[in-house]
């Protein structure tokens, strides 16, 4: 199963800093970035999260994680196109796979991933989207829609928001700015950690 707090990072340096306060579960986010620099970047990431026994999501870049010899990739609707699924699988990379709605879920299930991402749950600065919040609503029928599948629940959520959201059905609740843009990260992190324990399964 999926730790309930989720961070999402853009670079490696965040994770000197957040995962000696305990975080289990990181995903390394980088856009628009040379290839090269993207390589460096997941290198020092799967270091730091080895040294601290966290997991380490690797964004996009389906190819590098396979070559860094990284353990799970996180796929959203339009890199899923261009990803060869079979070669992830032969790696022995667990996926996770984004999704906004039926549709979507119904591409993402195709590929039986090792969970799903539900978002924009709440509005979100982090990037621009064409789709509208789904409120926790969503979240708790996609709960039921997923059967075993472990949830992923993304955007907009906060401290305060998380345990709504993880006792609406989410395994696991993402966060970016809640902790990146917090005045203490270390400390905001910690009480993420402590808001979520409960949840764990």
């Amino acid at each position: 199963m999926l730790d309930p707090f989720y961070l999402i990072v853009d670079r490696a340096s965040w994770l000197e800093r957040l995962l000696p306060t305990g975080v289990r579960l990181v995903q390394l986010r980088i856009k628009d970035q040379p290839e090269a620099f993207v390589r460096e970047e997941v290198r020092a990431a799967k270091r730091l999260c080895a040294a601290h026994d966290a997991d380490l999501v690797i964004n996009d870049y389906w190819r590098i994680a396979i070559e860094e010899g990284c353990d799970f990739i996180h796929l959203g609707q339009e890199d899923l196109v261009d990803a060869d699924i079979g070669a992830i699988r032969r790696a022995g990379c667990r996926l996770g796979v984004s999704t906004h709605d039926h549709r979507e879920l119904e591409v993402a299930l195709s590929v039986k991933p090792d969970y799903i991402a539900l978002g924009p749950v709440f509005p979100t600065t982090v990037k621009q989207m064409d789709w509208q919040p789904t409120g926790t609503g969503l979240v708790s029928e996609w709960r039921v829609a997923l059967g075993d599948t472990p949830l992923v629940a993304i955007g907009g959520i906060t401290l305060e928001r998380a345990p709504g959201v993880l006792q609406a059905g989410a395994d696991s609740a993402a966060v970016v700015t809640d902790v990146l843009g917090h005045a203490e990260p270390e400390a905001r992190a910690r009480a993420w950690i402590d808001a979520t324990r409960c949840f764990v399964r």
